[in-house]
């Protein structure tokens, strides 16, 4: 079935996912055409290798759950803290279900796909935990500029949560596995370090981001392509001159986490892809 258009004359709430929100910051006009006329941008292949590390993180994870007791990753960053058993954790995981809200101010229903809930021991407060995986020489990190969208994530996710009533702490935890290249050989087996990155969250843009969403939708053009969009460029180089624009990528602000991560070396049969750019990351759940 074809996602559901915006249709300015509609009352009904209309879903929205984490990911199209975060398409409209990257570029508005492609969101427009994506939400109003169908036009999606092209996708590219699915990151299996990465969803393989997620649900393997989460089976792992889930097993300290049952027995309400803290993963060694946890106890090695300091944290005084379980995996939640949450009633609705396995809805909230879901694809395209996730956590969801209405926002009566512009009439969308929000939504997005959780990795993994904590509880702080200590506060009773909630936190957010996002799995990632890479293969890459050196140590990963939230440096780059393009993994705004990564921290953007963990904030909606906390935005979303707070909106059920729950006290969720600002301080997120990336779960970050990065597959090792340095062995002597592959033997149907791959390493990983996983390094533990705290990032302290501020949802402060995501109500202005919706008034603005909501005022592009309403608008009976699309908005003009931001700046250094490859998409636009591509489109209109092609239809312009026939010859493909050469991909450029946005600048993005990234602040630094503020504490200091905790490291872990394992072994597993399975290891992710580079790090996706920011209009890829997030489809890996498609929310």
């Amino acid at each position: 079935m074809p996602p559901r258009l915006f249709d300015p004359s509609s009352t009904a709430p209309f879903a929205l996912s984490r990911s199209k929100v975060e398409l409209f910051l990257d570029c508005a006009r492609c969101f427009w055409l994506d939400r109003r006329q169908g036009i999606a941008r092209p996708s590219g292949p699915p990151f299996n290798l990465n969803s393989a590390v997620d649900q393997l993180l989460k089976n792992e994870f889930d097993r300290y759950r049952a027995a309400q007791q803290p993963h060694p990753l946890m106890t090695e960053a300091g944290l005084h803290a379980v995996p939640h058993a949450h009633p609705q954790l396995a809805a909230w995981r879901e694809n395209f279900k996730g956590v969801r809200s209405v926002h009566r101010e512009t009439g969308f229903e929000l939504f997005g796909a959780i990795d993994d809930l904590w509880r702080d021991l200590d506060s009773g407060a909630l936190i957010v935990a996002d799995y990632k995986a890479t293969s890459k020489a050196g140590e990963v990190s939230l440096d780059a500029a393009w993994q705004i969208s990564y921290k953007r994530q963990m904030e909606f996710y906390q935005w979303l949560l707070r909106r059920q009533g729950l006290e969720v702490a600002r301080r997120g935890w990336f779960v970050y596995a990065n597959g090792r290249r340095d062995r002597p050989a592959f033997d149907a087996r791959l390493e990983f370090t996983i390094r533990m990155i705290p990032y302290d969250g501020d949802d402060g843009w995501i109500e202005g981001t919706l008034a603005a969403i909501r005022e592009v939708l309403v608008g009976g053009e699309a908005p003009p392509p931001a700046a250094g969009c490859e998409f636009c460029s591509y489109a209109a180089r092609a239809a312009g001159t026939g010859v493909p624009a050469q991909p450029r990528s946005a600048t993005r602000r990234a602040p630094a986490a503020k504490a200091k991560p905790a490291t872990r070396s394992v072994t597993g049969d399975l290891f992710s892809d580079s790090a996706p750019p920011p209009a890829q990351a997030s489809r890996r759940r498609g929310a």
